[in-house]
């Protein structure tokens, strides 16, 4: 189901609670909204769309990557970016890594650790931003 866009600041400013089974009808909308938001947006986060779980969700070419609990555990290569959220308005500078390891559940709740760099490690390290509560 598409959901509508949270833009309450109080909200999205409060670290996410971890997620859990009763939490997979929310992976699924999320991906739907992500996915109705194509056009203009590439990944969010529970947050986004009013649930208090840490689940993102991000477009890979064609597909929806969608991740339970993800965890940054390595990171290389700093460098400072501009980047602009479904949720607020206008752009805000974050510093952001080229390459990174995510350890995060897949929608079996199978746990998975995997490598990402350039501009999916940066759509994922936004979505985790709004997982911990920070606005970017």
């Amino acid at each position: 189901m598409i959901r509508p866009i949270c833009r309450d600041t109080f909200f999205l400013s409060r670290k996410a609670l971890p997620a859990t089974r009763a939490d997979l009808a929310v992976a699924v909308d999320l991906a739907d909204t992500l996915r109705a938001h194509a056009q203009h947006c590439v990944g969010m986060a529970a947050n986004m769309i009013g649930e208090d779980c840490r689940i993102i969700a991000f477009l890979a070419g064609p597909a929806c990557v969608v991740m339970l609990n993800p965890v940054i555990v390595e990171r290389r290569g700093a460098y400072d970016a501009q980047e602009g959220c479904l949720s607020l308005e206008g752009e805000r500078a974050a510093k952001r890594w080229r390459d990174i390891v995510v350890e995060y559940d897949d929608e079996r709740f199978v746990h998975r650790r995997q490598r990402f760099s350039g501009f999916p490690a940066q759509i994922i390290q936004h979505e985790v931003d709004h997982c911990e509560g920070i606005l970017i």
